[in-house]
């Protein structure tokens, strides 16, 4: 119950799914959890969720896609906990469409979130995680930041972007870049079973074909992400930098 006690961490896009999964888990195993997202209602359950069951949360209504929103959750964090030891780069959006159907507002749109966001993200912690003395940024990407599937190629360039960045970041950071003392790493889920796939839940044929990716024989759970991002914000982890953790049911082993 105690593998992130004591250290504090933000948690983007934690109102649902995969997010609210780490949120939860990190609070139940001891960190301090600031939970943000852009859905206030969301946000402030899950926050409340985490003291009921005894933990310590502070929910802030925060759009990953702007500056000045980092900028005051990374003050806000500082000046409530005195430190930030984790951040959790999660929050992201989907886009089912073909690359001749995209519209530039569209693609712009998908890459302010799922890249800018984790950009900013990893910006601000860095400044804030050097006063603290290191830490730990853990980079939710995807499979599709790996290999490409049809009809979705601006969610796959914003994640192959998260996974190229995260590493190029894991240097800058580290004994041989800045000697910043912090982690960063990315996640590549295969599909998990939120409401970002909605969409291919609600269409049989679509559900089928990728269920047929994963040769586990079933999708993946938030709780399957979450105890991979505990495991990177953790200090058993402290050897990892720069590294993918897959966790996608086989998909990659094809």
């Amino acid at each position: 119950m105690d593998r992130v006690k004591g250290k504090v961490a933000i948690v983007t896009g934690a109102g649902s799914g995969i997010g609210r999964a780490i949120a939860l888990l990190l609070a139940k195993e001891g960190a301090k959890v600031i939970i943000s997202d852009v859905n206030e209602v969301n946000g402030k359950k899950v926050a409340d969720e985490i003291k009921r069951g005894g933990g310590e949360a502070l929910f802030m209504k925060h759009d990953v896609t702007i500056e000045s929103d980092w900028e005051g959750l990374i003050r806000a964090t500082l000046e409530r906990f005195g430190k930030l030891d984790v951040l959790v780069n999660n929050a992201g959006v989907m886009l089912w469409k073909k690359i001749e159907d995209t519209s530039l507002d569209e693609w712009r749109w998908l890459m302010s979130v799922n890249l800018d966001g984790v950009f900013l993200g990893t910006k601000f912690a860095i400044g804030g995680m050097k006063r603290s003395g290191g830490g730990s940024i853990i980079n939710i990407s995807s499979v599709a930041g790996m290999i490409g599937t049809l009809d979705s190629s601006a969610y796959h360039a914003s994640k192959g972007g998260v996974r190229i960045f995260t590493k190029a970041a894991a240097l800058e950071c580290s004994k041989a870049g800045y000697d910043h003392h912090i982690r960063v790493n990315s996640v590549h889920p295969g599909v998990i079973k939120t409401p970002l796939v909605d969409e291919l839940f609600n269409d049989e044929n679509k559900m089928k074909t990728a269920l047929g990716w994963h040769p586990i024989g079933y999708f993946g759970e938030p709780e399957d992400i979450a105890y991979g991002v505990l495991y990177l914000a953790s200090d058993e982890s402290k050897f990892v930098t720069g590294s993918e953790l897959v966790i996608d049911g086989g998909w990659t082993a094809h």
